[in-house]
């Protein structure tokens, strides 16, 4: 990854969290984290502390985030915030439903072959629409370029770069924290196959889902090598 790219990204980056609310940037902070303070949430925002008060008061009203007494061991207990499931809500796919009804027909009818079979064509027409705006020839570039489109799509993205992860310096982290097909992903772990096929076509590289959400991590972890 070049340093002009990594720039680039994070010039991107800065760019699309401007344009949101803080209330949304509070939360997609959360989504991505397990919990945050209102120190955390100052420094994120730039704001002050009554200022910061007065988004939580808000998305407290709203049954989006909660307050939780935190007790370290060390020290008086502090209170951090955390995301609701009426927040998650907000960065769920509201197709599911029908494309779950959709799946268990087909399974039903044609079989579970059949159906990761579909599942498989279904992720390399994803794979052919994502790359259309990956352009690089560079595998590590395509990954940044992959992660700037799945922001714009919804799915809030970080990469990891080595120095971030203490990896092999041939490995980058694509990491998600929300599933565009979470509903569908409970029931049918096959959806999680297509979902790293799809990212190993679109990047150009081997890729590893080491973890994910359906198993209780906070986010899906793709390592993908260079």
């Amino acid at each position: 990854m070049s340093i002009r790219s990594q720039h680039t990204h994070l010039r991107e980056r800065q760019e699309l969290n401007n344009q949101k609310t803080p209330a949304r940037q509070i939360l997609e902070h959360l989504q991505r984290n397990e919990s945050a303070t209102i120190k955390e949430i100052e420094q994120l925002l730039g704001v002050t502390t009554t200022a910061v008060r007065q988004q939580l008061n808000g998305l407290l009203a709203a049954g989006q985030v909660e307050r939780r007494r935190v007790n370290t061991g060390v020290g008086r207990p502090h209170h951090a915030y955390v995301i609701t499931d009426e927040g998650r809500k907000l960065f769920a796919c509201n197709c599911d439903d029908l494309a779950l009804m959709l799946l268990e027909e087909i399974v039903s009818i044609e079989g579970k072959d059949q159906a990761v079979h579909l599942l498989s064509r279904v992720g390399e027409r994803l794979a052919e629409k994502y790359s259309q705006s990956v352009r690089s020839i560079q595998p590590f570039e395509r990954i940044d370029e992959f992660a700037t489109v799945l922001n714009l799509d919804g799915v809030l993205t970080d990469v990891l770069y080595p120095s971030e992860h203490n990896g092999d310096s041939n490995q980058v982290i694509l990491k998600t924290y929300n599933c565009p097909y979470h509903e569908l992903a409970q029931d049918h772990r096959e959806i999680c196959d297509m979902d790293q096929q799809m990212i190993s076509q679109v990047v150009g590289s081997d890729v590893d889902l080491t973890e994910c959400m359906m198993d209780g991590h906070t986010g899906c972890s793709f390592v993908i090598k260079k």
